[in-house]
């Protein structure tokens, strides 16, 4: 006999394939669309969450139901950051033949993949939908969209919104499905039922991606560590961490977690911190701290993306007025220094390193306790300096001279795609380094033809070279 348990599942089961099926018979219909017909479908499905007066009411939205973050966050990222996303892709060919290697005689032309399943988190999901969608469609794709039940409203008004745009630029509404009451269960029936999964959220989610069947571009757990060494502009770095650590109240995982300063500038810089807006917390206010950002070792949801002063009140202590965020000087890594690890509020820990040397090592120890293989940053004008911390570090990111929050998934300061999905390759647990984008939401044919001239082994001498034959013998 049936369990209740096994009639719950068949009807997630179904309901979700109803879903699935709409959705790939939206996509049928504009897989063999051109270029041009395309793009026009993106410039819609951005405008019509990112005209001035909607993205007000969906940042004032968004605030409202997640209660985290700031109204001037939200609004960046769906006025703004839509907007770059939209230019970083408008002029790339993603239909047809999309590159031509003359020297290997290949044609690669790109094809859908089909119907793509997202996850998007309840700290980004104002932007991530819209990011993600334009993305699907950008290879001819649909997609079914997955909140988290914090956001779920957020999610089904942004994705409504993007749907009326699309049936009046004569496509399908169903290109952009959202999930509207959302579950773990609906949430992985569809990641097993999709044809690939474009995974943003916490750790578990990722990681049932990854178990779902389906292949899934997931992303790592974020804890950037930036360095000041003693070349850097120190007004302008100071400045920078101020920007990255309370956007959005440090919703993003890509917030400046751990800050190493040189010894030499050490004392300058944390001078310029402190004006900035930052507190340097005593023994007493740390302990208090620990005790309200983690609660039995997880981060309290309580205090993410919070106010500085309300995480204080809630720690049993005040701050003074005009400090927006909190400094806590520390000096080892792992679990036995929690604030090693990523936070998800405006607090940043602080580091001395006599040298160089001594901040990559550190970098290394706290990443390789959280965040390895996500983000990295460096305040130097020294290219010597940037590229020993870049091949010394296990990073797939290494902002210079950025708020790191606002730039390693893409600003216009910058040449890095456009994206709320951060690959960290192998150190992270993923398949990907780069930032994910429509590239990764294709099926690419390579057309081999012969090459004018077939190709000869050269003698052994010359492949191999006489020494190592010698040696090897």
């Amino acid at each position: 006999m049936a369990t209740v348990e096994d009639i719950a599942e068949t009807s997630v089961a179904d309901e979700v394939a109803e879903l699935v099926a709409r959705s790939r018979a939206a996509q049928q219909q504009i897989e063999n669309y051109t270029q041009e017909q395309v793009d026009r479908l993106i410039r819609g499905m951005v405008w019509a969450v990112a005209k001035e007066s909607t993205a007000e009411m969906i940042a004032q939205h968004t605030v409202d139901e997640t209660q985290l973050g700031n109204y001037d966050g939200k609004y960046l990222k769906i006025f703004r950051k839509t907007r770059a996303t939209l230019m970083d892709i408008i002029d790339d060919k993603s239909v047809g033949v999309i590159e031509e290697d003359p020297v290997r005689n290949i044609v690669k032309i790109a094809k859908p993949v089909g119907v793509i399943g997202a996850l998007s988190p309840s700290t980004n999901p104002e932007a991530t939908p819209v990011i993600k969608a334009i993305s699907a469609v950008k290879g001819r794709n649909s997609i079914i969209i997955c909140p988290h039940p914090r956001a779920k409203i957020t999610n089904k008004i942004i994705c409504d919104l993007m749907r009326s745009a699309l049936e009046k630029l004569g496509a399908p509404a169903d290109l952009v499905i959202p999930i509207e009451t959302p579950s773990v269960e609906k949430t992985n029936e569809v990641m097993k039922q999709c044809d690939r999964v474009l995974a943003t959220g916490g750790g578990p989610m990722v990681k049932a991606a990854y178990s779902s069947g389906t292949p899934a571009l997931g992303v790592g757990v974020g804890n950037a560590v930036i360095t000041v060494d003693d070349t850097a502009d120190l007004d302008d770095a100071a400045e920078k961490i101020r920007i990255s650590k309370t956007l959005d109240l440090a919703a993003s995982c890509s917030s400046d977690n751990s800050v190493i300063l040189l010894d030499a500038i050490y004392d300058e810089m944390l001078e310029k911190l402190v004006h900035q807006g930052g507190y340097v917390v005593n023994e007493d206010e740390k302990k208090k701290l620990e005790e309200v950002i983690w609660v039995d070792g997880h981060i309290n949801a309580n205090v993410v993306a919070k106010d500085a002063d309300k995480i204080a009140g809630m720690a049993g202590f005040g701050i003074p007025e005009g400090k927006i965020f909190f400094i806590v000087p520390e000096t080892g890594a792992g679990p036995d220094h929690p604030f090693s690890g990523e936070k998800m509020t405006v607090t940043m820990a602080l580091y001395r390193a006599r040298d160089l040397d001594e901040a990559i090592a550190l970098t290394n120890a706290i990443q390789a306790y959280q965040g390895q293989g996500h983000s990295c940053g460096i305040y130097s004008t020294s290219d010597e300096n940037i590229m020993k911390l870049a091949m010394a570090t296990k990073t797939s990111r290494v902002m210079v001279n950025q708020p790191q929050a606002a730039s390693n998934s893409g600003n216009l300061w910058n040449g890095m795609r456009q994206t709320f999905s951060l690959g960290c390759g192998s150190w992270g647990g993923n398949a990907t380094n780069n930032n994910i984008t429509w590239q990764d939401l294709v099926n690419v044919t390579w057309v081999s033809k012969p090459l004018e001239k077939t190709k000869v082994i050269p003698g052994d001498e010359e492949l191999f070279g006489k020494e190592i034959m010698d040696i090897v013998g």
